[in-house]
């Protein structure tokens, strides 16, 4: 299926929920919303789909304008953050319910295929009332790849299940999506999220669409400041700064001299951030790098990984550092930064310089 979003935009009442925004999500793909709570991912998934109509702009489906054409007399399929199922249906009837819409024929085929995929092939005698919220929402699922509809619209469906579920299901939904011909549509507040699940995204912030593309162009070269935040988890740590002779000169803090291109460079003048991610940030001195030595003031572990705060010069920064280590409160320590893995944005907050991206590219 192609979707176009025409110059849309939704109001309610004075309030608008979505600035006007043009969208093209590529055919055959996942195309990831991710944004914050309110960042207008629900809106606009509520337009595609046929339950709202924008305010202004058109809802074009293959070269066809759908605009105001309710979700009935389109052939959508959608998964909510709260799992819906039919609670006096069994989890094969469920499942079973969009095939027999369409009169298809070897239904029980279809749904132990599905059930397989989705690793619940021992629960499709239950009822929903009988499966934990995780099994739940694989019955969700497996519905909604059973309707083989053109375009699936999937609002944040694995919010609500716990840590271990999530990872476990982002996986196998890659792999249902790759192996797909729909046009899907996932929206998420997790940076993380949009990374594993790869394909293009579209990051949305206040109900602006800030920028779309392919999700590892959109995550190494964010086009302004507040994409850089949206897709960034732990947050890039951003440091104020001020156009020097050595290249850049962090506020309160040590020079930066920054491989820049020459007609950037000769424009730098006046205030400027430099945006680090917390994985750019080592214990280890590496040639030509540049010293933030601070005191610690918290350090978490998380997983395989130790997030530590520390309180620098240049101002507050989180480094994320692999394997677990523990340091106390107050204690010094110095991380380092290397000036090829920094980006830099002017005061406008346009992106001016980003690191180069792994493989040269």
């Amino acid at each position: 299926m192609e979707l176009i979003l025409d110059g849309i935009s939704k109001n309610v009442g004075a309030q608008p929920w979505l600035y006007e925004m043009s969208l093209a999500p590529v055919r055959n793909a996942v195309t990831v919303l991710l944004g914050a709570t309110q960042a207008g991912k629900t809106s606009l998934m509520r337009i595609m789909a046929g339950l709202d109509t924008p305010s202004g702009g058109k809802v074009c489906v293959d070269g066809r304008d759908m605009t105001g054409v309710s979700v009935r007399q389109r052939n959508v399929a959608m998964v909510y953050q709260q799992f819906i199922n039919y609670p006096s249906l069994k989890v094969a009837e469920n499942i079973a319910s969009p095939l027999k819409l369409r009169g298809e024929k070897n239904i029980a085929e279809r749904v132990s295929a599905l059930a397989a995929k989705l690793h619940i092939e021992a629960l499709l005698d239950r009822y929903p009332a009988e499966l934990s919220g995780g099994q739940q929402q694989r019955v969700a699922l497996a519905r909604a790849l059973a309707k083989g509809a053109p375009l699936m619209l999937l609002d944040e469906p694995l919010v609500n299940l716990d840590y271990k579920l999530r990872e476990e299901l982002r996986e196998e939904l890659t792999q249902l999506f790759a192996a797909g011909d729909s046009t899907v549509i996932y929206a998420t507040t997790e940076p993380g999220e949009a990374l594993l699940l790869g394909g293009y995204t579209a990051v949305l912030d206040a109900g602006e669409l800030l920028q779309y593309g392919p999700t590892a162009e959109v995550f190494h070269q964010p086009k302004s400041l507040r994409v850089a935040r949206a897709f960034s988890d732990p947050p890039m740590n951003l440091i104020s700064a001020e156009a020097a002779s050595l290249g850049v000169q962090l506020v309160s803090g040590p020079a930066l001299s920054l491989p820049l291109p020459a007609a950037v460079s000769a424009s730098l003048s006046g205030h400027l951030t430099v945006g680090v991610r917390a994985s750019a940030l080592r214990r280890e001195r590496r040639e030509g790098d540049v010293a933030l030595p601070g005191t610690v003031e918290l350090a978490e572990i998380s997983g395989s990984d130790t997030f530590v705060h520390l309180a620098t010069a240049a101002g507050e920064v989180v480094a994320q550092l692999t394997g677990v280590h523990f340091f106390e409160l107050g204690e010094a320590l110095t991380l380092y930064l290397n000036p090829a893995q920094v980006y830099l944005f002017d005061a406008g907050g346009a992106l001016l310089v980003a690191p180069r991206r792994p493989g040269g590219h």
